[in-house]
């Protein structure tokens, strides 16, 4: 199999479950060795208390064909990502991908900032966009030494939805809005250094724990449908992987320098699919089929 990541390493910052591990997993299956950080390890759950660990994803890098290392990390906590990109350095002497997947927040949905617990709603923030800023501080200072650095901030919803539509709560829409802005930051500060940095986005996420909301697998999972029509749009997390793999093998990468793009939209550019041999265009069913209230109907858009 070809393998356009050979020789190259990545940090995958989140990469227990979800996004995050679908990334870990293809950009191991392109050739690459794969750092793969989260809370959740074999011998402590975090918050979200999910039984993933980045242990299992570590695995399923080598499974894939890459080199996964798992490291146990909280991301809030400088001291301790200090320590992670010193290690990068020393057992690797460079980091060519990051990528920014940190979240794992608890959220109260559809609640007004004066509805919202306080220290819950600040937690969101610190999750999603602390974390995200730690990490790029002591990162980048790794990258940058040679052309071709590459960040990839994962976030839920692109620019232009995020910017036309209220997404849920106060909390949340304000992390959501602030990931993509990140990306459009370190585009610019990367750019004189020949670095690119991108904002992307899966669709509807067969996460785990959606699929346990659901009480669905990913091999049955279309059954979801009967209870959420609009189900049917959904995307495995391998879909997202493959977007940020293709990103990587890209060597005209910069093209997308500081754009917030969606795993759909990316899927038409390289020419990827999902498990299933099919290109889910998630956001722009959002826009013309979920959001107006019309009847769930894929056609056209997978």
């Amino acid at each position: 199999m070809e393998k356009p990541l050979a020789g190259k390493i990545a940090l995958v910052s989140g990469a227990t479950r979800g996004a995050g591990r679908g990334i870990a997993v293809r950009l191991g299956a392109a050739g690459a060795t794969v750092y793969v950080t989260g809370r959740s390890t074999a011998s402590k759950r975090s918050e979200m208390n999910r039984p993933e660990t980045i242990e299992e994803t570590a695995a399923l890098v080598d499974e894939a064909g890459g080199n996964g290392i798992a490291v146990g990390v909280d991301h809030l906590v400088a001291d301790e990502v200090r320590e992670l990109v010193a290690r990068i350095d020393a057992e690797q002497g460079a980091l060519d991908i990051l990528v920014n997947d940190i979240y794992g927040a608890p959220i109260e949905w559809s609640k007004t900032v004066w509805e919202s617990t306080l220290d819950t709603g600040l937690r969101t923030l610190r999750l999603a966009i602390d974390t995200h800023a730690i990490t790029s501080h002591f990162a980048l200072p790794l990258m940058i030494g040679k052309p071709g650095a590459l960040v990839i901030e994962v976030n839920d919803g692109t620019t232009a939805y995020n910017s036309e539509n209220y997404r849920v709560s106060f909390f949340y829409d304000l992390a959501k809005t602030a990931v993509n802005r990140m990306a459009f930051a370190l585009a610019h500060e990367l750019e004189p250094h020949g670095g690119t940095a991108v904002a992307v986005t899966p669709g509807w996420l067969r996460s785990e724990a959606m699929l346990d909301a659901y009480q669905v697998t990913e091999e049955n999972w279309r059954d979801a449908t009967k209870v959420q029509p609009h189900f049917a749009i959904s995307e495995s997390p391998a879909f997202v992987g493959r977007a940020v793999a293709a990103l990587a093998a890209d060597p005209e990468v910069a093209r997308w320098n500081g754009k917030s793009v969606s795993s759909g939209e990316l899927a038409k550019d390289y020419g990827f699919t999902d498990l299933d041999g099919s290109r889910p265009d998630c956001w722009r069913y959002l826009v013309e089929v979920q959001d107006p209230g019309k009847p769930a109907d894929v056609t056209g858009y997978r």
